[in-house]
C-alpha cells in the first residue's frame, strides 16, 4: 500500500472504483499499491474509515486469502492507545476487504521529510509509544512485520501504528529474496535476510531501525540498492549519530544481529518510559505526578491537528437523548422521569458517585432511579440498583462489587486497570473506540477525544475511557456530555446483548491534559441507570421511550414565534412566572448577581411537535448552577402541561417539554420528556 494508507488525503475516485464496499459508502481514494487498493469510506454513523481492498491477483492465490483471513481474525483482537483498530473486514468477498479507522496526521517519514526529524521529550514518547503499540501486538499474538516510518502515523494525540499483522503481498516498495518473507529494504531483520524468519523479535529490530530515523532523520543502514541495504543490515553497524546517548543503548540492543540479544517490546517500552520520565521531571513542575505511562505521552506530545476538506462533513444532527444535554457551561445532573438526563459532577445523591479525592474531580452523581424511571428488573444475573441513600450496592448474584466495600474511581485505580484481555473485553473496547471515534468527526476541528485509551478493572467491575480535550472550556463541557452518553449507551448494549457473563457494571471517564494527572470526570452504573437503555430496550419508562421525537434548534426556533392561542398564552405565562419567580428564589444556589425576568427565561410552542420548550437567554451560570437550573424548569414545564391537560383533556395537544440554553454560539438542549402524570415530573 501507499503510505496514504490510513490517514492521506482524499483524491478523487477512479473510474470503476466501487460506490460501496460492506457497510461504507466510498468518497474517494487514499492509496493504492501491489496489495491493493486504500479507498476513503464513511460509515453510516458518519465515521471516518480506511477501507483496504486486496488486488484481485492476491485474492484468486487460495493461501494468501486463508492467511488474509487468518490473520484479520487475530488482528481484530488487538486494541491500544498507539494503534488504528480493525473495525471489520470480509475475507470471503470477492476482492476481500478490512476498514480501520481513519486518523488524520503525516506519517513519520512525511513529518520527517518536511519538519525535519524528532526531537526532546517528543523523540522519546515517540520511541515508547510505539514500543507499547508493538507489546500490544505481541500480547495478541501477533507479529506486525512492517514496521516502517510509512506505518507510523503522527496525529495530535500521540503516533500510530497501522496495518499491524495484515498479510502483505509483493510490490515495488518490497522484496522477496529465496527463503525469505516480504518487506521493506532497511526495515527486514538480519535473520529474515538470512532465512525468512519472522517474528516479534524481527518487529523489535525494525522499532530500533524506526526510533534511530526518528532521531536523526536518516535509516541507520543507508539507502541505495537493495541488496547493499541487506548487507549492511546482515553484516555491517548501525549508524546511530545524533540519537540521544540515553535512547542509544536501548535502541543499539534492538538493533543486535541475533534475535535473542533484543529486548521485547514490552521491556523496550518499559524503559523508553523510564527515560521519557527522567526528561519530564527537567521540563516540568516537581509536584506534577503521573500515575500512568500514557499520562506522560499526552503531557509532552505536540501535533497540531489536521483535517482534509476534501471528506464529507458528518450532519450535525439533531440533538439526541446525551447528544445535546450540556449547555456551554452547563447541564444536567439526576433523575428526570420522562427525560434523558445528561451525567455531569454534581451533588451526591445517593450510590457511590459523587465523591472526590485530592487526584480527581468530582465524579459524576448516579441518582437512584425512580418507580416511575428505575428498569422493571436488572439484567438477569446482574445485581439490582443501589438502595437509596445507603452508599453501598444491593447485589443479588456474585460480583465483584460487594456491598459496602467499594470506592470511588479515582487515578489510582484507573492506573491499576489493564488493557483488554479475552474476546468480550476486547468487543468491548472496540465497540468504545468506533462510537467515541465518531464524535470526533461530528465535533470537528479543535476537539480530540484520543488517545480514548479502553482499560479494564475486573476486581471493581469498572470500564475506564480515557480522553484529551483541545477545545475551549465550552466546548470541552458538551464534549465530555457526549461522550459519556455515547459510552453509556455502547456498554450497556454491548455487555446486556452481547457478553452477559462480563462482570463490568460502571463506566468511569478519565481526562488527561497536558502537565496535570489524569482527572476523573465520570463515574456511572450503565446497567441499572434506564437513562443508557436503547429505546427498544424495554426497560425505559413511556416518557424515555417516546424516542421518536427529538427537541432541535428548529422546533425552538417555532417556539419562539409569538402565539395566538389564547390557552398557550395563559399557560405560557403562568409557566414563565413560576419559573421566573423559583429561579429568583436560588440566586444563592444559581450565583446571580440581579434579577432575573422575561428577557433571560422565556417558554414558547411548537405546534408542529406538540412540545412547549423553556429556553434561558441568560448563559452566565457554571456546569452546576445550570444544572439545578434545568431541574426546576423542566419539573415546572411538566407540571404546567399536566394541569392544562386535566383542565382541558384531549383539546390540549401539547405532551412533550424541552429546557434550552444558550451556550454562546447557539441553543443547545438539555432536557426533555413527556408530560404523562405529575409524579413523572422532576420535584
Amino acid at each position: 500500500m501507499s503510505e496514504s494508507g490510513s490517514s492521506g488525503r482524499v483524491q478523487p475516485a477512479q473510474a470503476g472504483d466501487p460506490s460501496r464496499i460492506g457497510p461504507y459508502r466510498i468518497v474517494g481514494r487514499l492509496g493504492a499499491g501491489g496489495m491493493g487498493t486504500v479507498h476513503a469510506g464513511v460509515a453510516s454513523d458518519g465515521m471516518r474509515v480506511a477501507v483496504k481492498v486486496i488486488h484481485p491477483s492476491q485474492a484468486q492465490e487460495p493461501e494468501f486469502r486463508a492467511r488474509f483471513r487468518r490473520e484479520v481474525d487475530m488482528s481484530s483482537r488487538v486494541t491500544g492507545p498507539y494503534l488504528i483498530p480493525l473495525l471489520s473486514a470480509d475475507a470471503d468477498a470477492v476482492n476481500p476487504w478490512l476498514a480501520t479507522e481513519y486518523v488524520a496526521g503525516p506519517t513519520l517519514n512525511q513529518q520527517v521529510l518536511a519538519q525535519g526529524r524528532l526531537t526532546g521529550p517528543g523523540l522519546y514518547a515517540f520511541a515508547a509509544a510505539t514500543a507499547q503499540a508493538l507489546s500490544a501486538v505481541h500480547a495478541a499474538g501477533v507479529v506486525h512485520r512492517d514496521v516502517k516510518p510509512q506505518n507510523v502515523i503522527l496525529t495530535p494525540s500521540g503516533p500510530r501504528v497501522l496495518d499491524f499483522g495484515i498479510a502483505h503481498g509483493d510490490d515495488d516498495t518490497r522484496v522477496t529474496r529465496p527463503g525469505a518473507t516480504t518487506g521493506t529494504p532497511g526495515w527486514i531483520s538480519p535473520e529474515q535476510y538470512r532465512t525468512g524468519a519472522t517474528g516479534s523479535e524481527g518487529d523489535v529490530f525494525a522499532w530500533g531501525a524506526l526510533v534511530a530515523y526518528a532521531a536523526t532523520g536518516r535509516s541507520p543502514f543507508g539507502t541505495g540498492a537493495p541488496d547493499a541495504v541487506a548487507f549492511r543490515v546482515t553484516s555491517g553497524q548501525p549508524d546511530l549519530d545524533g540519537v540521544p546517548m540515553p535512547l542509544r543503548e536501548i535502541v543499539g540492543r534492538a538493533l543486535a544481529k541475533e534475535p535473542e540479544e533484543r529486548p521485547s517490546a514490552a521491556d523496550a517500552a518499559e524503559e523508553c518510559f523510564e527515560l521519557l520520565a527522567a526528561q519530564l521531571v527537567q521540563a516540568m513542575r516537581a509536584d506534577t505526578m503521573f500515575t500512568r505511562a500514557e499520562d506522560m505521552i499526552t503531557a509532552v506530545w505536540d501535533m497540531p491537528p489536521v483535517d482534509d476538506p476534501a471528506w464529507p462533513k458528518p450532519a450535525r444532527r439533531g440533538r439526541r437523548p446525551w447528544a445535546g444535554m450540556a449547555v456551554v457551561a452547563a447541564a444536567v445532573i439526576g433523575g428526570l422521569a420522562g427525560g434523558v438526563v445528561a451525567l455531569m459532577p454534581g451533588k451526591p445523591e445517593g450510590g457511590r458517585h459523587g465523591t472526590s479525592n485530592a487526584s480527581s474531580v468530582p465524579a459524576s452523581s448516579a441518582p437512584v432511579p425512580s418507580a416511575s424511571s428505575a428498569p422493571a428488573s436488572s439484567p438477569a444475573g446482574f445485581p439490582q440498583p443501589s438502595a437509596p441513600g445507603t452508599g453501598t450496592t444491593v447485589s443479588t448474584s456474585a460480583t465483584p462489587k460487594q456491598a459496602g466495600s467499594v470506592r470511588p474511581a479515582s487515578a489510582r485505580s484507573w492506573a491499576e486497570a489493564r488493557p483488554a484481555r479475552g474476546e468480550g473485553e476486547h468487543d468491548i473496547a472496540r465497540a468504545v473506540l468506533h462510537d467515541q471515534g465518531v464524535l470526533v468527526q461530528e465535533f470537528g476541528d479543535g476537539i480530540d477525544l484520543a488517545p480514548r485509551t479502553v482499560r479494564f478493572h475486573a476486581s471493581r467491575g469498572e470500564v475506564y475511557l480515557s480522553y484529551r480535550l483541545t477545545a475551549d472550556e465550552s466546548g470541552t463541557l458538551y464534549a465530555e456530555t457526549e461522550v459519556a452518553g455515547r459510552m453509556c449507551r455502547t456498554l450497556r448494549d454491548v455487555v446486556v446483548r452481547l457478553h452477559p457473563d462480563l462482570p463490568y457494571r460502571t463506566f468511569v471517564m478519565v481526562r488527561e491534559t497536558a502537565g496535570r494527572g489524569p482527572q476523573v470526570t465520570w463515574d456511572d452504573d450503565f446497567l441499572t441507570d434506564a437513562r443508557c437503555a436503547p429505546a427498544d430496550d424495554g426497560t425505559l419508562n413511556t416518557s424515555v421511550a417516546d424516542a421518536g421525537w427529538e427537541p432541535d434548534e428548529q422546533g425552538l426556533g417555532q417556539a419562539m414565534v409569538p402565539s395566538t392561542d389564547s390557552d398557550e398564552i395563559g399557560v405560557a405565562g403562568r409557566a414563565t412566572r413560576k419559573i421566573i419567580q423559583r429561579t429568583n428564589g436560588m440566586r444563592t444556589t444559581l450565583g446571580t448577581d440581579r434579577t432575573l425576568g422575561n428577557a433571560e427565561l422565556k417558554v414558547g410552542f411548537d405546534p408542529g411537535h406538540s412540545a412547549m420548550y423553556v429556553w434561558s437567554d441568560y448563559g452566565m451560570w457554571n456546569q452546576r448552577q445550570a444544572a439545578a437550573w434545568a431541574d426546576m424548569a423542566a419539573g415546572e414545564a411538566c407540571r404546567a402541561l399536566v394541569r392544562q391537560r386535566d383542565r382541558a383533556g384531549d383539546a390540549w395537544p401539547y405532551s412533550r417539554y424541552a429546557v434550552a440554553e444558550w451556550g454562546g454560539s447557539g441553543y443547545l438542549m438539555i432536557r426533555w420528556g413527556t408530560a404523562a402524570e405529575p409524579a413523572d415530573c422532576p420535584a
